[in-house]
């Protein structure tokens, strides 16, 4: 007597979308069964996908078939049992052997002989064709739509699929938050949990509702869909959606995930903070730190560092002693806190800045406009011109050579519109990250971050700074671009008028720029922020150098 398995199956692909369901499936299959009087020894249901082999419940049939526990299967099609051609060589093979006795199907003819195995090895084969087809379709309906800059696939973070217009839009709210993520962590003073922290604070955690693990952060800072491209096949394409973080930011994130991503190999005796950053005073070799460790009689041991000359000069023989990083920590800082900005002057500096904003727009405005009605006019002579010349009033070479003095004036005028939009607010961002960095360098010299220390060492001495007698200090500069000879120069001699002068003679503004010699510097009203508006303009500030003190400054 023949027994037979039901075997039911449905998958989410999109070709089965078209598919009867299961519950439909097994209804039919039922009534077939009563209706052929077929005995059915056990239903089994499958939810998975036939392109590929490895179906678990569909192996576990074959297997109970040739252990003879059945010797048929029912099923609604062909294509349920097999749209592979590994699955439908099996079946075919029970057959040949003889463990599979019958196959029954509502919608289609099937006996166990050699034409019956030759039509169902057909069908086989058209599920097959018929899954490839459309596979074939899918990812050429996908790469136009990548061509058109869509992004074929689930919207990150930050974004959402708008099933109405078939692309990505922004989420307003958690797009505001992916931005701020992104910020924090340019900042450089954030680690990938802090970022995770953040972004649970703000209601974005993984769909188990726990923290975004580091990688998943990491995924989520370099990827470049938040600046308006998308990643698709290995390729970076451009895409139509709007970004949501600037390119400079998440190149600067970028920067910092590659540095941090760099394995460390830990050698025997690491380079310390402030390595790099001074040069030796007598023979101008580098300066590196070196870890000691002393042992008392009594067991305890005590940890050191010490900073003292690199002794590679061929020439000169080096004598200079070492010091303690303690001391030289001590000496950096007390150099970094005369080129702090007060946070009083920090505030008039920023008034004056978007004083001097809204004059720029103000005479930006004047001069397009003034420029705008002198290229009307000179269309307005281009076409009177034309028609003298179709007139034949003009003639040729007159006409030749008047247009060209037209169109090359009509030329120079859009140049200088076009030239200035790019120029009219280009140093207003770099004088306002001036003024916040200049700010924070009080705060970096009290705290106990000793790399920090050295980035704003380095940002304001580039590398001007010598070691000599166990003491830090400044040399004079040799480039005519250092950092000693431009905005940090003229702020460290603000400084050291504190006390002498009234603020308004040393930082705003009331009378005119012209140039000052040493004698008159800052008693020019307003001499810092001349240097700093004239500098970040890309004007000279001074007709030649100029001293304070130690630190020469020099037009730039």
């Amino acid at each position: 007597m023949q027994k037979f398995f039901l075997y039911a199956r449905k998958s989410t692909d999109v070709e089965d979308k078209q598919v009867r369901s299961i519950e439909d499936q097994i209804a039919e299959l039922r009534a077939f069964a009563e209706e052929e009087g077929l005995e059915i020894i056990e239903e089994l249901i499958e939810k998975q996908s036939a392109k590929i082999p490895g179906r678990p419940i569909f192996n576990e049939m074959i297997k109970r078939i040739e252990k003879g526990e059945a010797n048929g299967i029912l099923a609604w099609h062909p294509d349920r049992l097999a749209r592979n051609s590994v699955d439908g060589g099996k079946i075919i093979y029970l057959l040949d052997c003889g463990h599979l006795a019958m196959l029954k199907f509502p919608t289609f003819w099937f006996e166990s002989t050699p034409q019956g195995k030759f039509m169902l090895n057909i069908a086989f084969g058209q599920s097959k064709y018929y899954v490839d087809n459309l596979s074939e379709n899918t990812k050429r309906g996908l790469r136009q739509k990548v061509k058109r800059g869509e992004y074929p696939g689930f919207a990150p973070i930050g974004y959402l699929n708008d099933s109405r217009i078939k692309n990505v839009v922004v989420d307003k709210k958690k797009s505001i938050i992916i931005k701020k993520a992104f910020e924090l962590y340019s900042e450089n003073n954030s680690r990938l949990e802090d970022v995770s922290n953040f972004l649970a604070q703000q209601g974005i955690t993984a769909r188990s509702g726990k923290l975004l693990k580091r990688d998943r952060i990491s995924f989520i800072l370099s990827n470049p869909f938040y600046v308006g491209l998308f990643r698709y096949a290995g390729e970076t394409h451009e895409g139509k959606h709007q970004p949501v973080i600037s390119k400079k930011i998440f190149d600067k994130v970028q920067e910092i995930l590659k540095q941090r991503g760099r394995p460390h190999h830990k050698q025997k005796n690491e380079p310390q903070a402030f390595c790099g950053l001074l040069k030796c005073g007598k023979c101008g070799m580098a300066i590196t730190g070196e870890y000691k460790v002393k042992k008392q009689k009594n067991g305890n041991e005590h940890y050191y560092t010490y900073y003292h000359c690199t002794h590679k000069s061929k020439i000169t023989k080096c004598t200079e002693p070492c010091i303690r990083q303690e001391i030289l920590d001590k000496q950096i800082s007390s150099l970094l806190q005369k080129f702090s900005l007060k946070k009083d002057w920090a505030d008039e500096l920023n008034k004056m800045l978007e004083k001097d904003k809204t004059k720029s727009a103000q005479s930006f405005t004047a001069f397009v406009q003034e420029n705008k009605e002198r290229i009307a006019e000179i269309q307005t002579k281009l076409q009177r011109l034309l028609d003298g010349y179709l007139e034949q009033d003009i003639e040729r070479e007159i006409y030749r050579t008047e247009k060209a003095k037209l169109l090359s004036e009509k030329k120079s005028l859009e140049e200088k519109i076009s030239n200035l939009e790019q120029k009219q607010t280009g140093w207003l961002e770099p004088m306002r990250n001036w003024i916040k960095t200049a700010e924070s360098i009080g705060k970096i010299a009290n705290n106990s971050d000793l790399f920090g220390k050295k980035v704003a060492a380095r940002e304001i001495f580039g590398s001007n700074l010598i070691l000599q007698n166990r003491e830090a200090r400044r040399s004079a500069p040799s480039e005519t671009n250092s950092p000693l000879k431009t905005q940090w120069a003229a702020l460290c001699a603000a400084r050291e008028f504190v006390g002498k002068k009234e603020k308004s003679f040393i930082v705003e503004r009331v009378m005119g720029i012209e140039p000052v010699a040493r004698s008159s510097l800052l008693q020019n009203r307003g001499t810092l922020w001349v240097i700093l508006n004239n500098f970040l303009h890309g004007k000279n500030s001074f007709s030649r150098p100029l001293f304070v003190g130690p630190i020469p400054i020099q037009s730039k």
